[in-house]
């Protein structure tokens, strides 16, 4: 057998790739059935689920083995595995970025003419008859839950680099422990929202970007369990904790995008800075900031050039 004389990692013949896209499938055409009250769909989407569960039990025991005992992951493959994790992240910022679209669209643009619950008017938000929460109850509470697990995922970080293995495991305890009490807290005030999903634009807009910020709670939450079992196991080094780095990537990206549902959606900043922001972009201000930008461009790009001449001179 030759020896390899690349840094990259070959990885073997599998079947969770094709295992795990029979269970997705199942687990879809499942929710698909039990959405629209079919026979046997509840069971389908569970049976999916728990195959889903498996795969990526099984896929990530051997992404694992291959870090462990088989030292796959050199420099070359580690910088790839990076450079995923943040192709990732951008993907979901995009994600949620559809969902503010669609909250600043109708609540700074409302589509008019619009009847019942989706009745709206310019500068009414939210609709009329529909009542918000207390900004400033139990969603800064939540807030003040996420920024602490930001610090203690942090610190967490800074004892696998000082190789401290008991300050890591009690920080990713914190960690997880406050994951698990945001979700508790969301799940209470969905139970005590004073308008369900069906409720109109503002509804409908407010669930599906705070809900599914809550499910990436509760995946980031079960990511750091994990991180927690294998600290327990002695799985990370100070050279070599990938697994835990993009588990706190994850977690912070969860941060900010809260931070931006609390100023945009429970606090309403948007609507209440627009007299601001139409007295700041008006169409002489805009054309004073290209004309600026222009001047400051060619400014920049003349001293490049004239350094690269005196450079080429030399």
């Amino acid at each position: 057998m030759s020896k390899q004389t690349h840094p990259f990692h070959l990885v073997n013949p599998s079947i969770w790739p094709a295992f795990g896209a029979v269970a997705l499938f199942s687990m879809t055409f499942g929710t698909a059935m039990f959405m629209h009250d079919k026979p046997g769909g509840v069971w389908l989407m569970v049976l999916g689920l728990a195959l889903v569960l498996y795969t990526v039990y099984g896929w990530w025991s051997d992404v694992v083995h291959e870090a462990r005992v088989d030292h796959a992951h050199t420099p070359a493959v580690t910088r790839g595995l990076r450079a995923g994790m943040a192709l990732f992240i951008t993907s979901e910022v995009m994600f949620f970025a559809a969902f503010f679209w669609a909250f600043f669209s109708s609540s700074t643009l409302p589509k008019l003419p619009l009847t019942d619950v989706w009745a709206m008017a310019p500068g009414v938000w939210p609709p009329a008859g529909i009542h918000g929460f207390d900004p400033f109850h139990l969603p800064f509470f939540n807030t003040l839950l996420l920024l602490l697990s930001g610090s203690t995922v942090t610190w967490a970080h800074y004892a696998i680099l000082q190789n401290d293995k008991e300050s890591t495991i009690k920080a990713l305890w914190y960690t997880v422990i406050l994951g698990m009490l945001f979700t508790s807290c969301q799940a209470y005030e969905y139970t005590h929202a004073a308008f369900g999903f069906k409720d109109g634009i503002y509804a409908s807009t407010f669930f599906m970007a705070t809900g599914f910020h809550g499910f990436h709670v509760i995946v980031g939450t079960i990511f750091l369990a994990v991180c927690l079992r294998r600290a327990y196991s002695g799985h990370f080094e100070p050279k070599q904790h990938l697994g835990f780095e993009c588990a706190a990537w994850y977690w912070h990206f969860v941060d900010v995008v809260w931070l931006f549902l609390f100023v945009f959606v429970y606090c309403d900043m948007a609507n209440k800075l627009m007299p601001v922001f139409q007295s700041i972009f008006t169409g002489t201000n805009m054309l004073i900031a290209f004309v600026l930008s222009l001047g400051l461009a060619g400014f920049v790009g003349a001293k490049v050039l004239l350094k690269g001449g005196i450079a080429h001179q030399h």
